[in-house]
Parts: structure tokens; C-alpha cells; sequence
């Protein structure tokens, strides 16, 4: 069965790109499943996500890479193909608490997304009976400052050896090094339990409880070395009031960090997230 082709494209905006990607993809037979557009004006960046499939029998991958030889060259577009029903590889990067962790476990083997879960790295050991019971392979890392270069390139080895794709941290409460980052050769997703960039760093939460606040949120980010400011995916927010203490607001908020996690990784996974100058534009 011959795959739909997706193309995720920006670059500077100029007359007749829409015209051209559609008249492109007319021209080789393929039918428009999906497609999306946005024009930054004050950057004068034009971004787009098309989706087709090809209606005659064909390489798809040959395809993909002939239409991005195309964008590239003639519309002067930075281009990332895929194709769908691709199933990436991915590894949980978590802590001690589970909530994330067994939400993402239970949406992939619900179907909802083409996903594999290479394993399961931890600073804790509390989630191995867990891991293992889904089948996935646990990695215990239990970490200091003393030991984190040698524990971090363990994680590292890990990961390269299963050919992961994408990393999520399912609240995995410790701070990836630059080194790290710069190493791992795949995106990493994270959770951060507030609103951002209001309460960044540790315990939000209780950031928020003495501040007051009416409302708290979750936000799903990329990382980057700058802790808690990579480009934002998705967030939402949940409304809370005087009576609510700091284990209220924790409570409150593990709902809202299952949903907003989940939406980020399926929308990863999906390609439908482009990234440009620290911010992201989501084609939903």
C-alpha cells in the first residue's frame, strides 16, 4: 500500500507558493489530503504542512524526495518530509511519578498513535515493576552531580543503540546537560507542571500556591539547554481559587499535564509541529 506524503515547509514568503506545491503535486497525480498554511508578517516567513497521497502506485520515499529537491531549489523553502504509518521509536524518560508516564503507554496501545516505546529510563527505581509489566525494557540511572557525566552517557549509549526518535520526559525531574542535548540526535519533549514562563523551575506549584493565583496550567515544550524556555507546543490551564493548597493544585494538575503532554507528542508524531526561532507554529 502506497503512503501518504507529508511535507512540513517555511522559508520567505512570496507569490504563487501555494499555487506551486499544489500544482506540483496535481502534475505527479497525487490527491491533497490535508493542507495548511500560515504567514508570519513581521517576520515575512510563510509556513506550511501538506499531506497526499499518490493516486498511481509509486516509491514513496522517492516521491518525498523529489518534491523537497523541488521546494528547496526552486521555492527556496527549508523542507522535512515524512511519510505516514511511519511508527517511530520512542524512550519515557521519568522520575517517580507515574501519571504521565502510564497515560502515554496506554494511548499507543489504544492505537492512538503510530508509536513504539524503545524503554524506559528512570532515576527511580518505583516505575520498573510497571515498565516491565508493559514489556519495556527498565533502565534504573540513578543520579548526582558526582556521577551525572558518566550516568548521562549511559543514557546516551542507551539511546542510540535502540534508534530512538524521540525523547519524552513524562516529568523526569532532573536537568538534561547541554552536552546532553547536544549528543542525543532526536528532539526531547517535556512536561513542565505550570503556565509558562510564569513559574519556571522547581515546585510551580507551590510557586503559584503563595502567589495566588486563579489559575494554573502545564506546558509541553521541546528542550533546549535554556531550562523551561524551548519552543512551547501546547498548554492549557485549569481554574483554582483560595481554597485550594499547594496538594490541591498538584492534584489539579496532573490532569492537565496527561492532556497537554499527550496532544504535544501526538502532534510530534503526527508532524505536524514546525519550529522557527524558538517559537513553533502547530498545524492541528
Amino acid at each position: 500500500m502506497t503512503q501518504s506524503i507529508i511535507a512540513l515547509l517555511y522559508g520567505p514568503d512570496q507569490p504563487g507558493i501555494v499555487a506551486k506545491v499544489a500544482g506540483w503535486i496535481h502534475e505527479r497525480g497525487g490527491n491533497v489530503l490535508h493542507a495548511d498554511q500560515h504567514l508570519d508578517r513581521q517576520e515575512n516567513v510563510f509556513f506550511q504542512r501538506v499531506e497526499w497521497e499518490p493516486i498511481q502506485p509509486c516509491d514513496s520515499s522517492e516521491e518525498a524526495n523529489s518534491f523537497k529537491e523541488m521546494a528547496s531549489i526552486e521555492l527556496g523553502m527549508n523542507v522535512r518530509m515524512a511519510l505516514s504509518g511511519d511508527c517511530p521509536k520512542v524512550a519515557i524518560m521519568v522520575s517517580s511519578a507515574g501519571h504521565c508516564f502510564h497515560d502515554l503507554i496506554l494511548r499507543v496501545r489504544a492505537g492512538e498513535w503510530d508509536a513504539e516505546f524503545a524503554g524506559v529510563l528512570s532515576n527511580h527505581s518505583i516505575l520498573e515493576e510497571a515498565s516491565r509489566s508493559y514489556g519495556l525494557p527498565f533502565l534504573h540511572c540513578p543520579i548526582s552531580s558526582a556521577n551525572k557525566p558518566e550516568v548521562e552517557e549511559m543514557q546516551l549509549d542507551w539511546i542510540r543503540k535502540q534508534g530512538v526518535e524521540l525523547v519524552v520526559l513524562a516529568r523526569y525531574m532532573q536537568i538534561l546537560s547541554k552536552e546532553f542535548l547536544e549528543k542525543v540526535g532526536c528532539p526531547v519533549i517535556n512536561i513542565h507542571h505550570s503556565f509558562l514562563p510564569s513559574f519556571a523551575g522547581a515546585k510551580p506549584y507551590h510557586q503559584a500556591y503563595r502567589r495566588g493565583v486563579k489559575l494554573i496550567g502545564a506546558t509541553a515544550h521541546y528542550v533546549t539547554e535554556d531550562l523551561d524556555e524551548g519552543p512551547i507546543i501546547g498548554q492549557d490551564v485549569a481554574q483554582v481559587s483560595h481554597r485550594h493548597g499547594p496538594s490541591d493544585l498538584i492534584e489539579k494538575g496532573r490532569d492537565l499535564e496527561k492532556i497537554v503532554l499527550a496532544s504535544a507528542v501526538r502532534r510530534h508524531l503526527q508532524n505536524r509541529v514546525l519550529v522557527y526561532r524558538n517559537k513553533t507554529v502547530v498545524f492541528d
